[in-house]
């Protein structure tokens, strides 16, 4: 562990403000923290309706891809989760459980199958899923059902939300789209590297092509985690390969809609360059394109004593 989770925020089961603050929390992800959001349920009321055990349950989940909306609003995706049957095993189905968890609470759940089973219905609104017995959860709405990626919003009223952040990375070096330097130093980015140092990047703008015009435009940054790193010595160049990450139109709250979301891995450079490779989630079938952002990257900070 690279130091210690604070809660940032914490919400009551009304989603009201219980301890902390909005405002601390968009402070923390803007310097790269790290996300980690604490929830506790009913195991009859949240897992199973007909079982009269009545446990408490604590989760605690980790959001591997943050963003940060305006400046002002954050939101969270679990990037890595696949559906769980508790306490036994894994849900029915294989897919990714792509949960996304607004700062004030809302949720919402995207959901692409990877089973390979035929799906036939079009994309698009479809009527809300009637849920009985668990009137803590209630469904804004739902879409693309029967598709092989359907989607929805929804709040369920658990007992606490806790926003737990880990301020574990420091921003070193920003670079604007065309590779101009911001802030910050390239050559303290690319020492940190050869150590061994992890990498984060928030990239800005990374789902633009998802907005449907300059008028809906939100300005918003993606931070994920970088796995491989590569550094061109004679270009100065640094290169890294981004860990899975969901990618959602930006909006205040943000949430799942028919076309408005897809999945994959970003390769990021110093010079704005961005590729992705990612998969439309109804077909499952990759797409490639290249983009130019400005992005800030980040290190993670040495341990106490290091």
């Amino acid at each position: 562990m690279r130091g210690p989770w604070t809660c940032a925020l914490q919400l009551d089961s009304s989603r009201s403000v219980a301890a902390g603050s909005a405002e601390g929390l968009c402070a923390a992800i803007r310097r790269g923290a790290d996300l980690r959001i604490a929830t506790e349920f009913r195991h009859n009321e949240h897992i199973d309706v007909t079982s009269d055990n009545a446990e408490l349950v604590r989760e605690v989940a980790d959001f591997r891809t943050t963003y940060l909306i305006d400046g002002r609003w954050v939101a969270g995706i679990m990037t890595l989760r696949q559906p769980v049957s508790l306490p036994d095993g894994f849900g029915p189905r294989p897919s990714m459980s792509f949960f996304m968890y607004n700062q004030d609470g809302r949720q919402a759940i995207a959901r692409p199958f990877l089973d390979g089973q035929p799906a036939a219905p079009k994309p698009g609104r479809s009527a809300p899923a009637e849920i009985a017995g668990m009137p803590r959860y209630h469904q804004e709405d739902e879409w693309d059902a029967g598709t092989n990626a359907p989607n929805s919003n929804f709040v369920y009223d658990f007992d606490v939300f806790r926003y737990f952040v880990r301020d574990a990375w420091r921003e070193v070096y920003a670079a604007d789209v065309q590779g101009n330097r911001l802030s910050g130093s390239l050559d303290e980015l690319i020492e940190a590297f050869s150590r061994g140092a992890e990498v984060k990047v928030a990239v800005r703008g990374a789902c633009a092509d998802l907005v449907p015009g300059p008028a809906h435009a939100l300005d918003h940054e993606l931070f994920v985690h970088a796995g491989p790193g590569y550094y061109y010595t004679e270009r100065k160049l640094f290169i890294v390969g981004t860990h899975p990450t969901v990618r959602v139109r930006p909006g205040i709250p943000m949430r799942y809609e028919t076309g408005n979301w897809d999945f994959g891995w970003l390769l990021v450079r110093t010079d704005g360059h961005v590729a992705r490779l990612l998969y439309d989630p109804y077909s499952l079938r990759p797409r490639r394109a290249v983009h130019r952002c400005a992005v800030r990257w980040f290190i993670e900070r040495p341990r106490a004593g290091a």
